[in-house]
């Protein structure tokens, strides 16, 4: 039960990043050159790339090599099913929660 409870929590902190979760997005239609996740996401290609290596460590993407550039693609949809259960209304319900107990 630790040992699940542990690959739990690494799977969260790989998810802990609003970049790396707009990556995810971005990739959720299908595999994308790097060259094409830059200019989507408005930043340096070298953050990028050091996201995409976060990302590939904890096994959620996969990448190939085709000449000089580099694609990436999801290597399981399922990790949509966490990103998607995180709705608007979730969220709502949280912050509200939470300024409740505040005042």
């Amino acid at each position: 039960m630790k040992r699940w409870s542990r690959l739990r929590a690494k799977l969260f902190r790989a998810l802990a990043d609003p970049l790396r979760l707009e990556i995810l997005e971005y990739l959720r239609n299908g595999e994308k050159c790097v060259c094409e996740i830059v200019p989507q996401l408005g930043v340096a290609q070298p953050l990028v790339s050091r996201h995409l290596a976060i990302l590939k460590s904890y096994g959620l993407v996969k990448d190939r090599r085709e000449g000089n550039k580099r694609f990436y693609s999801i290597t399981n949809p399922a990790v949509f099913k966490v990103i998607d259960a995180v709705s608007a209304d979730l969220l709502d319900t949280l912050i509200k929660q939470a300024v409740e107990q505040i005042a």
